[in-house]
């Protein structure tokens, strides 16, 4: 999945010379907290209800306050990981799209990339998920797969995040087509790798609140 399948047609963006109250009535129309502002076509940044209520003034024109998250963006070709990842740095819950000349081509919701990314095999298909500990000069995901497979296992997708504490540290999350994880945990504790957290299913994932939890777990966010 990229930017550009993601966009959400349905949020429009406002105009730099719109007032405020305009602003907080999409933001209820629209249901979102925040909502992307832009001028000739060019991002400005985002407005929130927090923003125009603390400069108590509903005239105001919404390009005339102090806008956040001026670079939330990403171009048309980024990757899934990448608009969580920007939308994560700025504390959004929404990222803009800019094209290749830097003109505003929407915006995409945190809520809605989850919930596509929800609907892709790793996370559809059943299994287990592990979350392994180990230094950087530890990890080598060829290694650790020869020894998930010996127990007749595939990993289905996997994500390393560095341990903010320890920079030399990773936590390595794994999404295995494995449902009992008993002998995988097993051998892996054997070859020295420290297993911190599984999370077995034990029925198929129904509804989609439940498929974005079961998301927001998987990729401790």
């Amino acid at each position: 999945m990229i930017a550009e399948d993601l966009i959400n047609h349905m949020i429009p963006p406002l105009k730099a010379d719109d007032d405020a109250h305009k602003a907080i009535v999409w933001m209820d129309e629209f249901r979102c907290h925040y909502m992307p502002v832009v001028k000739d076509g060019r991002l400005l940044g985002f407005i929130s209800e927090e923003i125009i209520l603390e400069s108590n003034n509903i005239d105001r024109k919404v390009g005339d306050f102090d806008l956040v998250g001026e670079k939330c963006f990403v171009s048309l070709t980024s990757h899934f990981y990448d608009i969580l990842k920007t939308a994560a740095e700025h504390n959004l819950q929404m990222v803009a799209v800019l094209d290749d000349s830097q003109h505003y081509a929407g915006v995409i919701t945190v809520q809605d990339t989850l919930a596509s990314f929800a609907q892709s095999a790793a996370v559809q298909l059943p299994g287990g998920i592990l979350v392994l500990y180990m230094s950087h000069n530890d990890y080598s995901l060829a290694e650790i797969s020869r020894l998930i497979e010996e127990n007749r296992a595939k990993i289905l997708s996997s994500i390393v995040k560095e341990d903010p504490a320890d920079p030399s540290k990773i936590r390595l999350t794994l999404k295995l087509n494995q449902l009992d994880l008993s002998r995988i945990v097993a051998t892996l504790e054997r070859f020295g790798y420290k297993v911190i957290g599984r999370y077995q299913e034990s029925k198929s994932v129904g509804s989609e609140k439940e498929r974005i939890d079961m998301l927001l777990r998987y990729l401790d966010i």
